[in-house]
């Protein structure tokens, strides 16, 4: 299983066990039902799923089973971002991008290995980025530059 084949909900279950560890079903359904209204078969039914499926694995405790993420966090979250990204045309990312930044709180740090990025890359950067859009008239009928130059 891929992370960009994950549900919402299979993410928040996810979530909860990349953050504390290794877990059994009742610590899982509890932290859950702090942040979500899901029923206690739902959330079992959502590890079932997400067993089944290679997202976790897991351990016999006594008469309990111990849950094990088989997706370290930081390849998911790559791998859905460049899953999202490679579905977007390439003149339009740097615009997302500015939105997403935009929209979400960075620490310190953050904002400065950011900086640090975009100043290497501003060296090297092209004027405009081509379009990757698809379609038999594409020349002809592509309005990604005429959106680019109205979202500068």
């Amino acid at each position: 299983m891929t992370a960009t084949e994950m549900t919402p909900a299979e993410w928040e279950v996810m979530r909860v066990i990349w953050t504390m560890g290794d877990l059994g079903s009742n610590d899982i359904i509890k932290a859950v039902q702090e942040k979500r209204a899901w029923t206690e078969s739902t959330i079992k039914t959502l590890l079932r799923r997400l067993v089944k499926r290679g997202a976790l694995s897991t351990s016999a405790a006594g008469r309990k089973f111990i849950y094990h993420p088989e997706i370290a966090e930081k390849i998911a979250m790559e791998e859905t971002s460049t899953a999202l990204f490679d579905h977007l045309c390439a003149m339009k990312k740097g615009g997302v991008l500015v939105n997403l930044v935009a929209e979400t709180e960075l620490s310190q740090t953050d904002i400065q290995q950011l900086q640090d990025l975009l100043a290497a890359k501003a060296k090297t950067a092209p004027e405009q980025v081509a379009c990757d859009c698809l379609g038999p008239n594409h020349e002809q009928d592509c309005t990604c530059s005429q959106e680019a130059s109205t979202n500068d």
